[in-house]
Order: structure tokens, then sequence, then C-alpha cells
């Protein structure tokens, strides 16, 4: 048998019949064998996973500049036979490797969790009689039974009964349930809420809508790496040059002056380990570890986490409408009676030509509106005589009601179907209410009443929409005041898009995406290039032209503002939403999406900081960076805040760890290379590098500003401060280095034991520098932890100099006279860092200010 693949656009064309050819089937369905030999064919019904090896995961974590520095280190100490350094090197080298895989596994099978979203169990006619089988083995060509309550296991077409109503908004972002006749098509994870039909399988597993879509996920993968991994690469990189360059200098002057090669290229192995980041994964893995679970405490769970940085950064939100931004509950508006009735008849009919059973979600608001206006009561003075439920082909609903010996029938549906069964005298106006409320975003009813056997008079309109939540006004207001700019994605029209915006407190520029995706944007651009007859001629001829070229540059830079000017999207599919982030990414722009249905899962795995909402699907939740457990978005905010505060964190350790490796490396090379002098042994330096590093970790706990605006990572930044920094740091111990050999009579032993308490204290010092850009002393102040640490490993590598532990001793004078030394360079570091972020900062604003889009290029 050949494989037959529908598409789902395309079984929409296709009759029953049609489909039935296609497929090699027929209403009585398939036999056993049949079953098994298709099943053989397309394979089972659910999404299949492809999972990285755990031996690939474990080697990624040891294969890297940072990695191979480490384990250079490593072999080196063994060759020397300095075990003890081996075995301190080699531990920091798995311990970091073992955290950064206990990460990565938090996040694993994504597509696995996808799995589970298809339905586990469906009936099947097979071999002429019905059955309940795993949903996994379905194929083509099975007839199915649908019925209320039920999760779609595939992707069919109904065939036969009266019709279905199913929610799928998860797939589609649809508000409302869509009703379903004979002919119609429905997919695989829609829930079915009324009636039962009987369907024919024409897609199943990954060919199924659904299965595309996660085809669609697994394509949007991230960039290769996130800008914080590009910026790690970029440190380590830049911090392994300097100190394998130096590391060079020093061995090819040992060599020159025919120095002792086993002691040099152990005093070089030291100082290669002290000087390159081995902590740097460590420490901004556990800094942002730390703020994932602050997050977690606000009810939001992070599952990869360099999104947290990402989060810092972000300038664009994009948020999914229905269930995120609105309650995805429709609510009753302002009732329009028409003469003759009022508001509480209008709405007291309306219920009388309801089921409050069915949990219909047109007909709940309208109770619920009852109950909270007092009338709900009034509703028992009736009896209901007969009731049909909304009927698809009429699109009305009917009641016929008896109150003393007067009987009222009661009619509730489409506005217009409404109006044709009323008499001529009623319901003016009706087209021009309707338009009007449809302009305003509104869905519409009609009820209209009769008596006896009197004719139809039309009582009114009932307007309904999707409320916002209480809390999303707020929510993007203050999204926007850290400079975040709001756009609302919704798969509803633009006139709905339009007034839900207006509510939120977002402007009303809604664009359709069928017009951003279209092929020629002429129209919507306004774009002259392709208006010729002659140039669209030569256009179409020779797609790879300069013309053409030149069309697709213009097609594409039109679009890219379009879409940056929009204040929304509306009549939305997955595969729009991708775009939509894809072409703010390429503009330059940092994108969050929010989202928390199946279809919002390509975007929010594409986007830089995918968000998942309370009560999100599972295939939304496997794609996010961060799920929401709180209901609505507001902890969006808090995980902003949080995310620029773990910014601040990350940003103070990387340039601290470039200034500490300039203001070393530099320092020995140059008092070996100039003065033929080592100022300090290999186990100052290595202690040196424990007591930096321990104290460091807690900078996770520190306190931090929370920037106003989007925060990212600068070179000029990070590397012209930490320069600036390093100099600073070996200019001040050359002249504590001159002071101590031209005006003192102490020993070499002496001066190195000073040199190496001079920069332990200096290297605690300079943390603090770089923890703020403000002066030292203003907020935010240390946190508790961070401050005694850091203090409490100054005052050990002190005691360590004072007593002599495997140091010489050099006495408490000296010691104090080093804390003097060492604090007064403090301050004046301090004054040059304040005054070179004013100069830094007034640079970028002016350029910000010329160049509005400069700063949004993103670090490569």
């Amino acid at each position: 048998m050949e494989k037959i693949i529908i598409e789902s656009r395309e079984a929409e064309k296709l009759s029953r019949d049609e489909i039935y050819r296609r497929l090699h089937t027929s209403p009585k369905g398939l036999t056993e064998q049949e079953a098994a030999e298709r099943l053989a064919l397309y394979g089972k019904n659910e999404i299949p996973e492809k999972e990285e090896s755990l031996f690939h995961r474990v080697f990624r974590r040891f294969w890297g500049p940072i990695p191979w520095m480490i384990e250079v280190a490593a072999i080196l100490s063994a060759l020397v036979g300095k075990w003890e350094d081996f075995s301190i090197i080699a531990a920091l080298l798995f311990i970091n490797a073992g955290m950064d895989l206990w990460q990565e596994s938090k996040a694993l099978g994504a597509l696995k969790v996808l799995k589970n979203k298809l339905a586990r169990s469906a009936t099947v006619l097979r071999d002429g009689r019905y059955k309940s089988l795993p949903a996994q083995n379905l194929v083509p060509g099975d007839i199915i039974k649908i019925k209320i309550g039920e999760i779609l296991p595939a992707d069919v077409m109904l065939v036969d009964g009266n019709y279905l109503q199913i929610d799928q908004s998860a797939l589609t972002g649809e508000s409302l349930p869509v009703t379903k006749k004979p002919g119609d098509v429905a997919y695989a994870n829609a829930v079915c809420k009324q009636g039962e039909m009987l369907a024919v399988v024409f897609a199943s597993g990954i060919n199924t809508y659904f299965g595309k879509t996660v085809s669609l996920v697994a394509r949007a993968e991230k960039e290769e790496h996130s800008h914080f991994q590009k910026m790690i690469i970029k440190v380590g990189n830049f911090l392994i040059a300097t100190t394998l360059l130096m590391a060079a200098v020093i061995l090819l002057n040992a060599v020159y002056r025919g120095e002792n090669m086993i002691e040099i290229l152990r005093f070089t192995l030291v100082l290669t380990v002290a000087a390159i980041p081995v902590a740097l994964p460590a420490v901004l893995t556990v800094t942002m570890a730390v703020g994932a679970m602050n997050l977690a405490r606000k009810q939001a769970i992070v599952s990869r986490l360099a999104a947290i940085e990402e989060l810092a950064g972000i300038d664009v939100l994009c948020s999914d409408k229905t269930g995120t931004l609105t309650k995805n509950e429709m609510t009753v508006s302002a009732p329009h009676p028409f003469p003759g009735f009022d508001k509480e008849q209008l709405m007291l009919y309306a219920a009388l030509a309801s089921s409050e059973e069915n949990n219909d979600p047109i007909e709940t608001p309208i109770f619920k509106y009852l109950k909270e206006n007092n009338i709900y009561d009034k509703t028992k003075e009736y009896r209901q005589l007969s009731f049909r439920p909304f009927d698809p082909v009429s699109k009305q609903t009917e009641a016929v009601l008896e109150k003393g010996n007067k009987k009222i029938s009661v009619i509730k549906g489409a506005p217009q179907v409404i109006k044709k069964q009323c008499r001529p005298d009623s319901g003016h106006a009706v087209d021009e209410i309707v338009d009007e409320m449809a302009r305003s975003g509104y869905r519409t009813l009609g009820v209209a009443v009769k008596t006896d056997d009197g004719d139809y008079q039309y009582a009114g309109i009932i307007p309904l929409f999707d409320p916002p939540r209480d809390d999303a006004g707020q929510t993007l207001a203050e999204a926007r005041e850290l400079g975040v700019q709001v756009k609302m994605v919704t798969g509803d029209n633009i006139a709905i898009a339009r007034q839900i915006s207006l509510k939120l407190g977002l402007n009303d520029h809604i664009l359709s995406t069928d017009a951003l995706t279209a092929d020629d944007p002429v129209e919507l651009t306004g774009s002259p290039i392709a208006t010729e007859p002659s140039v669209a001629t030569e256009i179409k001829q020779n797609p790879g032209g300069r013309l053409a070229q030149a069309y697709n540059a213009k097609h594409e830079s039109d679009i890219l503002h379009l879409i940056e000017k929009a204040d929304g999207f509306a009549q939305v599919f997955p595969e729009d939403k991708y775009f939509i982030v894809d072409k703010l990414q390429k503009a330059g722009h940092i994108v969050a999406m929010t989202g928390d249905g199946v279809n919002d899962a390509p975007a929010l795995k594409k986007a830089d900081a995918g968000i998942a909402v309370s009560g999100a699907t599972d295939a939304a939740r496997a794609a996010a960076d961060l799920v929401l457990l709180a209901p609505g978005i507001s902890v969006v905010v808090d995980a902003i805040k949080q995310a620029r505060v773990i910014f601040e964190r990350m940003k103070s350790y990387a340039i601290y760890r470039i200034a500490e490796t300039i203001r070393i490396i530099l320092f020995m090379t140059f008092s070996i290379l100039v003065f033929n002098f080592y100022p300090v042994t290999a186990i100052m330096i290595i202690i040196l590098a424990l007591l930096n590093d321990i104290p460091i970790l807690t900078i996770a706990y520190d306190n931090t500003r929370i920037d106003k605006k989007p925060v990212r990572w600068d070179n000029s930044e990070l590397f012209g401060l930490s320069t600036l920094l390093g100099i600073l740091g070996v200019i001040s111990s050359f002249l504590i280095f001159f002071i101590l050999e031209k005006h003192t009579n102490l020993s070499q032993d002496m001066i190195q034991a000073i040199i190496f308490t001079k920069l332990v204290v200096a290297g605690h010092g300079t943390i603090y520098n770089t923890r703020t850009t403000d002066w030292f002393w203003r907020k935010p102040y240390p946190s508790l932890l961070f401050f005694s640490a850091t203090i409490l490993t100054g005052i050990v590598g002190t005691l360590i100099a004072v007593y002599g532990i495997f140091v010489p001793a050099i006495g408490w004078k000296w010691a104090l006279f080093v804390w003097a030394y060492a604090g007064s360079w403090f301050f004046i570091n301090d004054i040059i860092k304040v005054y070179w972020y004013k100069t830094f900062i007034s640079g970028r604003m002016h350029l910000r200010l010329r160049y509005p889009n400069h700063l949004h290029k993103r670090v490569g």
C-alpha cells in the first residue's frame, strides 16, 4: 500500500467521499490486518523523540577553551609531581561540569512532554465493531467515535452525527469553542465540549496539525550560544589568551637566562591556574541558580538558567491574548434592549433559551449576569416545555416556556438570523448595531420572543467579550516602565484585538499577519520598488538578479519596521508567531514571548525568553524557559527585575575577574622581566587563588540595584573598566615593591610575603569597586553574607602572613601598613571608576540619542 499524506488545509477542501477514496477506507472502518499494515507504514500515532546521549552531554562539559586550559593545568601538575595541585584543579573541573550537567538535566525532554499531550485512548471501529485502543495505534483510515469530554487523538474529518462543539483554543488561539458539522475537519488535541460524532482519521502522529507544530518547535532552535554564553566565551578567551601570552614570555625569559626549567615550569603552571577563570562557570551558574530559586518562591520556575540573563535584556514582550492577557471566559457587556423591552427582560429571556447544565461558554455568562443582578430567581417563574440546543444549521437555540396560562417561545442566536424571523417593525437598525459592536470588538447574540401564536418580537442584542485579567493592565504598565515594549499577539480578529489592546492601556495599531506574510507587501509597506510593471516583470523573471535582491532587502526592511511599530497582531497562526519573533530578533531586539497553548510553543522556543503562563499546556511549558505557576503574567515583572539583579551580579564578577587577571599576570611578568624578581612564590599564588575565589561565590547573594532599562553585555564597559582597574592594580603593586626594595632592608622572602598580603587585601577591595557604578558607600549596601565572606577571607590572608603560615611572618606592623596602603588605593580606584562611568554613560546616552537603534545590536 502506498503511503498517503493529506495536509490539514488540503483535507478541508475534500469531501467525505474523496477522503474515503484517498485513504482506501469506508464507513465500515478497517480490519485489524489492514490496521497492522498501515501501522507499519505510517508508524505509531506519536511524536518521535531525539535524545542526546548521556555520554555526549558529559563530554561537552570537558570541551571548550576554559575546560581545555584547566585540563592542561591538571596534566602539567601531574607531570611535575604536584599531586596536591592536580587534585584541587581536577576537583574544580569535575564540580563545574557536574553543576552544569545537573542544571541541563532539569530542562531535558521538551519533546517528551509534548508526546504526553497526545490522547492516550480512542474508540475505534475495527473488524466491524467498536473497541477502545491505545491512541498510538491509530492509523489513517480508521473510523473513530468522538464523545463529549474527549481529546481528539488525531486529525480527522467528521463523517456522521449532528454536530460537535470543540475547544481548539490551545491550537489556534480562538477564544470560543468552534461548532463542527459532518464534512468539517478537526485537529488532534482539540477538546470535545458538546455533541457526539463519527470521524475518519486522515493524519496521525507527526503528520497531524499538532505534530507539524511540534516539528516547528524542533526547528525553532535557539542561537548556537545565548548572549550570556557568548560573553562568557569572550571573557574566558580574553583571560586565557592574556595568561598564555604572559606565561610564554616568562618561559622564554627563563630559557634565555638559563634558569631551572622544572621550577619555572611549576611557577608558570600555578600562575596559569590562578590567572585563568577556573571558577568562572561555577560562580555564574551559582549566581543564576540563586536567582532561579528566588523566582521559584514567586511562583516562576526557570527551565533554562541562561534565560535569566536574556530576561534582563529583553526590550520586546510578545504576549498571547487569550488566557494570558484575558480571562478566557466570556462576559456580558451592556445589553441593548429594543423598544418594548428592558435589560432585565432581555437577559431573562436569553437565560430561558439556554441550558445552565451544558456549561456552554456563550450561555454561562448569561446566567452569571442574572445572578449578579438578582434576576436569576425570576427564571423559576417559568416552566420549560421544550428546549432545542444550538443548531449549527439554524444558528440558534429555541425554548418553549409556560408562565401561568401564557405560552412563550424564545429564540436566541446570530442577530441577523433572529431578525429574519421577527415581524418587520421589530428590531430596527439591527445590522447597524451589530456592526458597531463588532467594530468595538464584541461578539453578539440576538434574542426574540413571541407569546401564544403571535409573531416574534426582537427583544434586543447582547454583546459579549473576553475581559482582560485584573492584573494585566498594571503588569503591562510596569513592563513599559522597565523599558519593555509590549506587543499583543492573538488569533482573534482585528476588532477584538484593538478593543482589548485599548482596555490594557496599549495603543490600537494592530496588524493582520496575512498582510505581513504576503508575497507582495507593496500596498502594506508603501514600497515603490516593484510598482513599475517593467521592474516587477524583471523581478519575477530574474529572482536572483540585482533588482530582485534590492526588492527583497526593501521588503525585509519594511516588514521589520512595521512589526517594530505595531502594538499587536491579529488573526495569527503558529507560523506567524514564529515569524514575528524571528523578525524582531533580526531587527536587533531581545524578545520574550508569553503564551499558554500549543500554538505558542514554536514562538516560545524561538524567543530569547519563552514564558509559559499559569495553566499552560504541557507543550507550552516544555518549550518555555520560564513557567509561571501563579495566574496572569504579573510575576513576569518580578522575573525581569530579578534577572536584572542577577545580571548586575554577573557583570560585577566578570569585571572583577578580568581586572584581577590583568593585575596579577602583568605584575608578575614585568617583575620577572624588568627586575628579575619573582614577587610571590608558587604556594602564595595557590593560596591567593583560593582566598579570592571562595568569597566570590557569595556574590550570588549580594544586593544590587535594578536598572530601569534593558541591560546587555557591553564590551566597552566590561573590558574598558576591568582593564583600567587592572592597570591601576599593577601600578599600585609596583609602587609598593619599589618602596620595599629601595627604602627598606627587608629580605626577598619578606618582600614576597608583604606583596602577597597586598594582593589579597587589594583584590578583595576590587570587588567592592566593581559591584556598583556609584560610590562604594552608597546604596545598595553589600549583603551581610557577601560582606562577611570578603572580610573574613581578607583577615585569613592577613593572619597567614602575620604568623608565617606557609609564608615568612611579616608581623602586625607591616600588615597594618599593607591595609592602609591598599585602602588608599581602594579610594583612588573608586574615584577613577565613578568618573569613568560618568564619562562612559554620558557618551552612551549621546550615542543613544543620535543613533536610537545602535545600542540594540547583539553581542556577536
